[in-house]
């Protein structure tokens, strides 16, 4: 079963598609193509989009859902022209908001994703910033103002992982990859210990590792399964013996590794 699902609005789409991702994914059993409609913010594009959305429901043989994040009730008025099941996401809960606070909404175009003054932005920047400047163990000095050290095999989640936390959250992540030499010693690397609270221990399945490294290095020693194996079966060792708080990556998207490593070591979400 297939059906066509819309994300609309009249900023980013941001919004629209991490509310309608997050509905959609409890209905596993469909099958949805989803659209992203960014920045409809006249009637003529609205229109545009109505028969996007009609064309659509033609091809599918059963209407299109839509979400979206229009605030202007004119547009509004032109979308809900469009043969389709729609999610109107700001007036869901707007609505009941206003009445409960005894205040009306702002209805700003792209509100929710506005640069403040209250420093958000910077932090976040500064913290993409450091975590690419301190990527794979090339600038250890710098690890004292880190908030978190990611430690595990290489291709196992460390960069992304730095890199959306600090992004969403203005988290400063470094990462240090564990080569066979520090593994061998099976203990922390020298240069790490002044930072063992700092440091978080991320492992994956051999099986799934071994075919990361393959399409980087296909047929390689460093991409072999044994070779794999023995990373991780060293690494699970090293952090069960010097009780680093760790996490398997294999089966959790790169947003699942953030939020568990900020709920395992209890890190404050800075930007919000």
């Amino acid at each position: 079963m297939k059906r066509t699902a819309f994300f609309i609005s009249d900023g980013t789409g941001i919004t629209a598609e991490a509310l309608g991702n997050s509905l959609l994914a409890q209905f596993e059993n469909i099958q949805f193509e989803k659209v992203t409609l960014p920045y409809i913010d006249s009637v003529d594009k609205a229109h545009e989009a109505v028969q996007q959305i009609n064309k659509a429901g033609s091809l599918d043989g059963s209407k299109p859902l839509t979400f979206d994040t229009i605030v202007d009730s004119t547009i509004r008025a032109e979308l809900s022209r469009a043969d389709a099941f729609m999610v109107d996401i700001f007036g869901t809960f707007l609505s009941p908001l206003e009445a409960e606070l005894h205040s009306n909404s702002s209805y700003t175009v792209g509100k929710s994703h506005s640069i403040t003054n209250d420093g958000s932005y910077e932090q976040r920047i500064k913290a993409v910033n450091y975590a690419l400047e301190n990527d794979d163990g090339a600038r250890t000095r710098y690890y004292d103002e880190a908030d978190v050290i990611l430690v595990g095999p290489s291709r196992s989640g460390k960069t992304p992982t730095c890199l959306y936390l600090a992004l969403q959250y203005g988290i400063k992540g470094a990462n240090y990859p564990l080569t066979e030499d520090d593994m061998g010693e099976q203990r922390i690397p020298t240069v790490l210990k002044p930072y063992r609270a700092k440091l978080f221990g991320l492992t994956i399945d051999p099986n799934r590792l071994s075919a990361i490294r393959n399409e980087r290095r296909p047929d390689s020693t460093y991409a072999s399964l044994r070779q794999c194996m023995l990373e991780v079966n060293e690494a699970e060792a090293m952090y069960r013996r010097e009780r680093i708080p760790s996490l398997n990556t294999t089966d959790y998207s790169v947003e699942e590794i953030s939020t568990r490593i900020l709920v395992q070591t209890g890190i404050e979400r800075r930007a919000r």
